[in-house]
């Protein structure tokens, strides 16, 4: 049975004229100002510059301006790629027919748990702001790591419903 757009307010519902009318989705991406090809060419303007200026004064006779201008370079290159690498985190939630798959992607590994529809609880209730725990069949799943901590009981209640109704 089709849900109305306000009853799933995180959910990505199919297209109209689809033949996927019973898959609901949800897709909770980490909110990053850089992509990480961005972030590349950031950097290497950064060296670029970084580089020129202690090459200068490295002609001028400062010699230690070039070890420290690279050990800075080094460190953000560090910090840089610590960004990069969680920059596509993500959490996939999909309802489709009986079964209810959540895919965790964390620093490029992906993890991936199917639960019955019929036997999985979703927690925590309404007022707390801890990750939501999917859980059934022995195993589970905790999800809301990319959302707002006040927002995660609506998406609770959200994956209640859509198990219910959709």
């Amino acid at each position: 049975m089709p849900q109305p757009a306000s009853a799933l307010r995180f959910a990505a519902l199919p297209a109209q004229g689809s033949h996927d009318h019973e898959v609901v989705q949800w897709l909770l991406k980490r909110q990053c100002s850089l992509t990480p090809t961005q972030l590349g060419w950031l950097y290497v303007s950064l060296c670029c510059m970084s580089l020129g200026i202690a090459a200068f004064f490295w002609a001028r006779g400062a010699t230690l301006v070039m070890p420290f201008a690279w050990a800075e370079l080094l460190a953000v290159g560090a910090a840089f790629l610590v960004y990069a690498r969680h920059a596509g985190d993500r959490e996939k939630i999909v309802l489709q027919g009986g079964q209810l798959v959540v895919e965790l992607e964390t620093a490029g590994r992906t993890q991936r748990s199917e639960f019955n529809r019929e036997w999985v609880r979703v927690e925590p209730r309404d007022g707390d702001g801890s990750l939501i725990e999917v859980s059934g069949q022995g195993r589970s799943v905790q999800v809301g790591r990319h959302l707002r901590p006040e927002l995660r009981p609506a998406l609770a209640r959200e994956i209640r419903f859509a198990l219910r109704t959709c």
